[in-house]
């Protein structure tokens, strides 16, 4: 499947995923989103300049066999939430399901192709290729926005569940300018190197239950 295609997929993915925070957010009492046009699938309103344009190209100009980018965040207001900590974890984890979902449009989208063989046309083979890499983009989205390290939303589910003295010292580890970002900078180096248990394990396992393909 061509690069570019692969970073078309990226970036409606990761759109999808900040919608999902965004609505998320209305249902919990707070429109922020809302008021700022975010809750929408025009992807506009959601390019980063860095993260969604010049990052990407970037990669896609110089062959890496990954890349990666992101939308801009929503707004949100977490003073607006009916209920604070509940608004909090369940806007922080609408993002990264909503990624499990267009992987699970992608696994239905595999299985309607085989049982009615029409994987085996030219155009069917391609859109097999587009299922997969739609699979794996959103798994691979799920698990790393699940990492519990600032600012990816695992960080927020966990600090909402940690008691208040350790919330408070996980805060204060990752306050440090960088610290967060260095850290998943590291985890995807080694990612491409293979190296990262941490995410080809629950990544390789969770391709394989929705695609039926093994990676390794």
């Amino acid at each position: 499947m061509p690069l570019l295609v692969q970073l078309v997929v990226l970036m409606f993915s990761v759109i999808v995923h900040e919608v999902a925070h965004g609505w998320v957010a209305s249902l919990n009492g707070d429109n922020t989103a809302k008021a700022y046009g975010r809750v929408t699938l025009n992807p506009i309103p959601h390019i980063d300049l860095f993260g969604t344009i010049i990052l990407p190209l970037v990669f896609l100009l110089s062959g890496s066999s990954m890349f990666i980018g992101w939308a801009k965040p929503v707004p949100i207001n977490p003073a607006m939430f009916r209920n604070y900590k509940l608004g909090l974890i369940t806007v922080s984890l609408a993002g990264p399901f909503s990624n499990i979902f267009l992987a699970l449009i992608g696994s239905l989208s595999l299985y309607v192709l085989n049982s009615t063989g029409f994987v085996h046309t030219a155009f069917g083979a391609s859109a097999y290729q587009l299922a997969f890499v739609l699979i794996f983009i959103n798994i691979f989205l799920f698990v790393l926005n699940l990492i519990p390290i600032p600012p990816l939303d695992g960080s927020h589910v966990l600090k909402e569940l940690l008691p208040y003295h350790l919330a408070t010292k996980y805060v204060m580890f990752f306050s440090r300018p960088m610290a967060g970002l260095i850290v998943i900078i590291a985890l995807l180096i080694l990612l491409n190197s293979g190296l990262s248990v941490v995410l080809t394990v629950p990544i390789s396992f969770l391709v394989k239950i929705f695609s039926g393909v093994s990676l390794s």
